[in-house]
Formats: structure tokens, C-alpha cells, sequence
């Protein structure tokens, strides 16, 4: 499979071109070199079985990718997620300084008569990818995601900026016995993300992770209003236990203003799943309906409540989707994660310890400067 490979001093990415996947993105810190970014184990198992209907998403299924649509593609004929993140993309140029990196790329269908582009940048001495994808002309409504994936071995915190709900949709991911099996309750709704209700009657932190065992569950987080419209960040920072790193997924609020959480703890008992998709952790920040495209472009449970959740497409207009991804090693006695604000030059996290840690980032990206 064609993948390549970027690097801009001690900050790397691939790229499966194929379907658009990030292989991998890597920081060089302090003599480690960190690696959040989840590939599925059968990725690289040339003996793979897999069922006749598995996408190729889910065959390639790697790091973080692009959907247009999110999840039930039900307008145009094509796969989950839609093609962006199911079929072959085309290196357009690398743009290379001393100081910067931006490695273009073109999906080489069209979507809804869209073009979409995708530009992926470095900059030196910054512990984050940056990524924007284009949507050019086409006629229609889309709905739109990242699909960013995070290898959890042995659990850890989810810390996510302010949300006004939690819900989960009418169907769990897995309802069938026979193939799989989930914990959280569906439908279901509370504000409090720390007692989110359990298909049993008790209640899992969503914060912590993994809140059970041998499940697959998926529930929206939807980003709360704020009273100052110019604070549009959104954000989850996921901490590792086993790993001792955190990774940092950054996005404008007022762009994808729901983020959705994939909990995918050994819950699919066929293949390629197989009950050994073991603590990989989805930070799916959309612009969306979970439900899929059809749901997306007409009144739904989040349209209703003011919450966007598709894009319209326009000859002669452009669309621009921006969203980073960081890491960066724990340090000692540092705790958990209770804030994040981004300043002149830079992202502050906040801890409940009190402390703060900084971390270089372009202030401008996600406001699209």
C-alpha cells in the first residue's frame, strides 16, 4: 500500500494513501519518542480475515481520517464514512522550509460533486500536526469528521472542554448478541458526563477510561454555548496510563461543534474484530449527526437545539475544516487535566493540582489565520 513519510525536526506523520489514513504522527521529547495515534493489529496481518462487507476503513483502519459523510452514508451510494476515508488520494506537493512543512494531498473522487483537498503541516518546534481539508464546490448538504484514534493499553482520563450534554443514540453500535455487546444506555441523555446512565441502571464516568469491560459504545458530547462568542476552542485531552503521555485534540467549536466518543473495548466478536479491538478510545470531533448523512441534513435531536450538523455546498465556495493533534509527555505530580486555554504563541493546560504546563502552538490555526 502506498504510504508516506514526513518529517520536520523532531515531529513525524505517514499517510496511507490508499484511503487517506494517518499511519502514524510522532514526537520526539526528552529522549522518547511519543506515539498516540491507534492502527488496527490486522492492518499489517497479511493472513487477516475479515467478512465480505468490511469497508476499507475498517480494513486500513489507522490514526485519524477524514469522513464526508460521518458514519451511514444514505444520500449517495458508497461506504461508512464516505470515500475521504475509503479510497485513494493523491500527493499533491510538498511545500518545505527550514521552519515549515505542508504536504498537500487531493482525494481523487469527488463527493457530491465536491473536491476535497487535504493539508497536513509541521512547524518546527511544535508538538502538534495540523490539518485542514478543503471542500470545493459540489451542491448539497454534508455532514463532516475527524475520526481521530488513540491506543489506551491500560486506561486513563479524558478531560474535554465544557459540553451542554452528553447523549447517546437510539441503537447501541452492537445490537446483536451473537456479535458484540455494549454497556451505556440507548437511548440516553445527561449533562453530567461523570454519571452518564448504564444499560443496567448504574452509572459509568466518562471521563475514565475504559468504564467497563468488553463493550463498544458510542455516545455525542455536544460543546457548550458560550457566553463570549470569540471562545470557540474545543478540546480533549486524553491522559495514558501506560503510556505516561497525553495527546491533545484541538478543534473550532463553532466548526464541528459536537464531539462523538468511539469506545471500543473488545465489544465486536467478528471478524476482523474478533473480541481483541482492545482499549482504543475515538475522539470524533464532527460536524454531525451520528445517526448518518440522511439524519445530518434535516431536523434532528441536535439541529433542534441550534447545534449545526452539515455544511452546504456551493459552486464557486469552498469549505475549510481545521483541527490539530499534540502530544506530550506526564510529568510528575502533575495530575489530572481541569483546563486548557489557548494564549499568544501558545496552549496552557491546567491541572487539578494547580499547576499549568505550556506547550508552543500556532494561535492562529483553528480561526483560520
Amino acid at each position: 500500500m502506498p504510504v508516506l513519510s514526513f518529517q520536520l525536526a523532531n515531529v513525524s506523520f505517514a499517510i496511507d494513501l490508499s484511503v487517506g489514513h494517518l499511519v502514524h504522527f510522532t514526537v520526539a521529547e526528552d529522549g522518547r519518542v511519543l506515539s498516540p495515534l491507534h492502527r488496527a493489529p490486522w492492518v499489517d496481518d497479511p493472513d487477516a480475515v475479515f467478512e465480505e462487507t468490511t469497508p476499507p476503513n475498517v480494513r486500513r483502519l489507522s490514526g485519524d481520517f477524514f469522513c464526508a459523510p460521518f458514519g451511514r452514508n444514505d444520500i449517495e451510494p458508497g461506504p461508512t464514512h464516505g470515500w475521504p476515508a475509503n479510497s485513494a488520494w493523491s500527493h499533491s506537493g510538498t511545500d518545505e522550509t527550514e521552519d515549515r512543512l505542508t504536504a498537500v494531498f487531493t482525494l481523487d473522487r469527488k463527493v457530491m460533486g465536491a473536491t476535497i483537498e487535504k493539508r497536513l503541516s509541521l512547524r518546527a518546534g511544535h508538538p502538534f500536526l495540523y490539518q485542514e481539508h478543503l471542500l470545493s464546490g459540489g451542491e448539497g448538504a454534508i455532514s463532516v469528521a475527524h475520526h481521530v484514534m488513540v491506543q489506551m493499553s491500560a486506561g486513563g482520563h479524558l478531560a474535554v472542554s465544557p459540553k451542554a450534554f452528553a447523549c447517546t443514540p437510539d441503537e447501541a453500535l452492537e445490537p446483536e448478541a451473537a456479535r458484540g455487546r455494549s454497556i451505556l444506555a440507548y437511548p440516553a441523555e445527561t449533562r453530567d458526563l461523570a454519571s452518564f446512565p448504564l444499560a443496567d441502571g448504574g452509572a459509568a464516568d466518562l471521563g475514565r477510561y475504559p468504564p467497563g469491560e468488553r463493550h463498544e459504545d458510542f455516545v455525542t458530547l455536544a460543546e457548550a454555548a458560550s457566553e463570549d462568542p470569540h471562545m470557540t476552542l474545543g478540546w480533549s485531552v486524553a491522559s495514558r496510563n501506560a503510556e505516561n503521555d497525553r495527546v491533545l485534540v484541538l478543534k473550532n467549536a463553532a466548526q464541528l461543534p459536537v464531539t462523538m466518543l468511539w469506545i471500543s473495548n473488545c465489544g465486536r466478536d467478528y471478524a476482523p474484530w474478533s473480541g481483541s479491538h482492545a482499549g482504543v478510545l475515538g475522539i470524533e470531533d464532527a460536524r454531525a449527526s451520528g445517526a448518518g448523512h440522511a439524519d445530518s441534513i434535516r431536523p434532528n435531536l441536535l439541529t433542534e437545539r441550534g447545534i449545526p450538523t452539515a455544511y452546504t455546498l456551493s459552486e464557486g465556495q469552498s469549505i475549510s475544516v481545521r483541527q490539530a493533534i499534540g502530544t506530550c509527555s506526564i510529568h510528575e505530580s502533575e495530575g489530572d487535566v481541569n483546563g486548557l486555554a489557548i494564549g499568544s504563541g501558545e496552549i496552557t493546560l491546567r491541572f487539578a493540582t494547580g499547576r499549568e504546563r505550556s506547550l508552543t502552538f500556532d494561535d492562529g490555526f483553528l480561526a483560520g489565520r
